[in-house]
């Protein structure tokens, strides 16, 4: 999944509920198992369902020297598990109406169900969700297949001047920190791995320590306590990973010029940004919404696209990891205009980091941020991302609630102090791919 808007999954969501930014968010619930796992719960009555996710930090951070690993292992969940095959696993969550997802990142792996909270519906659908959790089959002929399928992917990747130009970036601004490694794998990772590497790493992080889970929908505390002890009641507790290093800072800046036969050139700009925990994520954010983030309002829009026709598309984004992730400003323009648009965007970031925005771009940002807010308090699924979210990241469980308190009282002088501070515009990393490179 690509976050090309790094606060999508973060809008607090109620229910169908649509409410204003003054009311209060629901109550939240949390403990912690016997086993080590934090669970996040919200009761809401309104539908009669309810929706489960089981978060690992399992996914392409941890993939070690086997980039891919972590989105083959949770891709072979569902494909055969407790003796049933994958078309049996399937007919099992869809004869009660429920629905599996799953999914590996960069930081976070997960599982979940969407059912029917009639009992012998939910009860089904649970069940099936444990099994692929906890007895997972790997047969030789799925991992063959979901092997194949990833190289084909890789293929695809390598025709792809926006993905040559995302791996380029990962890659340079990483350096050897886990998040440079691509979370499709590589031709030799993908060469070499076995089905053994598979079972090895789901042994060591498909464990109870190392999961979080969040609940929402129409059941109450006790059940939601069944709900998580039938999941986890066979699942080792096993131990949590070592913390991820921390991110370097870049010591200078790096120009990459790939190329590629292609009419367009694909710029990538950037440089690690921050945590999602960061004390700067509030400044940072809103400081990014005038500059990159707010679409065909936002300054790089309306310089470069608008008034000097070097770009179809030009935006900028903080996407927070665990550790630092990325600061990065992209867009496509014309081979022939490659320079003269690369030119115009670093300008316009050194412009503005040593400007900042001025009252009224940051006044309708705040009101932008604000009024938009609500537009996600509209279902229960958009909440339990919110929720596995706030229990990964180790946010404060008043998140929510004060979110948009949070957002207001940035004012200008934040946010020139957080650019001054965190965007080194001498030491970023710029990938050029296209016959322009």
């Amino acid at each position: 999944m690509q976050m090309n808007n790094f606060f999508a999954g973060l809008c607090f969501v109620f229910g169908a509920i649509a409410v204003s930014s003054t009311q209060a968010s629901p109550d939240i619930q949390s403990w912690e198992t016997r086993q080590g796992t934090r669970v996040f719960f919200i009761e809401n009555q309104l539908l009669p369902m309810v929706d489960v996710r089981i978060v690992f930090d399992a996914a392409g951070s941890r993939d070690g020297g086997l980039p891919g690993l972590a989105m083959l292992t949770n891709g072979l969940l569902a494909e055969g598990a407790a003796g049933k095959s994958a078309q049996q696993v399937a007919e099992s969550f869809e004869s009660v109406g429920a629905g599996f997802d799953n999914d590996s990142l960069r930081d976070m792996a997960y599982v979940g169900v969407r059912t029917l909270t009639r009992e012998q519906y939910m009860s089904t659908a649970i069940s099936s969700l444990a099994d692929v959790l906890v007895q997972p089959d790997f047969p030789d002929d799925a991992f063959e297949r979901e092997l194949a399928r990833m190289k084909v992917a890789l293929e695809a990747r390598k025709q792809s001047p926006s993905s040559i130009a995302e791996e380029a970036f990962f890659k340079a601004v990483y350096g050897d920190h886990p998040y440079a490694q691509p979370a499709g794998g590589t031709e030799q990772s993908l060469g070499q791995m076995t089905l053994q590497d598979v079972k090895d790493f789901y042994q060591q992080y498909y464990v109870a320590s190392n999961a979080i889970v969040a609940i929402v929908g129409a059941v109450d505390r006790a059940q939601a306590e069944t709900i998580v002890n039938t999941i986890f009641k066979d699942l080792p507790a096993g131990e949590k990973p070592a913390a991820l290093p921390a991110v370097a800072e870049l010591g200078e800046a790096e120009t990459i010029k790939i190329d590629f036969p292609s009419k367009q050139s694909h710029i990538y700009v950037g440089q690690p940004g921050m945590r999602r925990n960061d004390e700067d994520f509030f400044k940072l954010y809103v400081a990014n919404h005038p500059f990159g983030g707010s679409g065909f309002s936002s300054r790089l829009v309306e310089t470069i696209r608008e008034e000097r026709g070097l770009a179809y598309s030009v935006s900028s984004y903080f996407s927070p990891m665990r550790e630092k992730g990325p600061f990065l400003m992209s867009l496509q323009t014309r081979a022939d205009q490659t320079d003269e648009a690369l030119s115009l965007l670093q300008s316009e970031l050194s412009t503005y980091v040593e400007k900042g925005p001025e009252r009224d771009e940051l006044d309708k940002s705040i009101s932008n941020i604000t009024g938009s807010f609500p537009l996600g308090l509209d279902s229960n699924s958009k909440l339990l991302g919110s929720l596995a979210m706030m229990a990964f990241y180790d946010l404060p469980q008043d998140y929510l609630d004060t979110y948009i308190e949070n957002i207001r009282k940035v004012d200008r002088n934040d946010v020139r102090d957080a650019l001054n501070r965190r965007i080194g515009v001498d030491n970023m990393v710029t990938v050029i791919v296209g016959n322009g490179g």
